[in-house]
């Protein structure tokens, strides 16, 4: 399973923390979290190491997304590490996007999107 067609959110995510240490963004603006959201983030999320950036309290968690024409019913649902390996291989090209959840004060933000699937795998090796 080899990500192509990469999008790092890195350097907006980091603009967005700096506006709210500066004071130029409300907390609450920040910290938005859709219901849907935080009950992916509960059931669907897989934890990290690292804490959140705003709160500092809770360990953040990643919500995976699926979309794509081949996917049918499964599109925008939350899926694991290794459901994306076995959906890898089962369709053409889909699109990935990693959202990163603070369940504690509901900080949330795209952190990554990717493609995945078999399509050009051999002219990729």
């Amino acid at each position: 399973m080899r990500p192509r067609l990469v999008v790092d959110y890195g350097l907006a995510r980091r603009a967005v923390l700096a506006e709210l240490r500066a004071g130029r963004l409300a907390r609450d603006e920040a910290c938005d979290a859709h219901p849907y959201l935080m009950r992916a983030a509960r059931h669907h999320g897989e934890p990290t190491d690292r804490p959140c950036p705003v709160c500092q309290r809770v360990r953040l968690v990643h919500v995976t997304y699926v979309y794509g024409d081949e996917l049918g019913h499964t599109a925008g649902q939350a899926k694991g590490a290794a459901e994306l390996a076995e959906m890898a291989k089962e369709y053409g090209e889909f699109r990935v996007y990693v959202v990163e959840v603070c369940q504690g004060c509901a900080w949330n933000h795209l952190t990554v999107s990717y493609v995945l699937g078999h399509q050009d795998q051999a002219t990729d090796q």
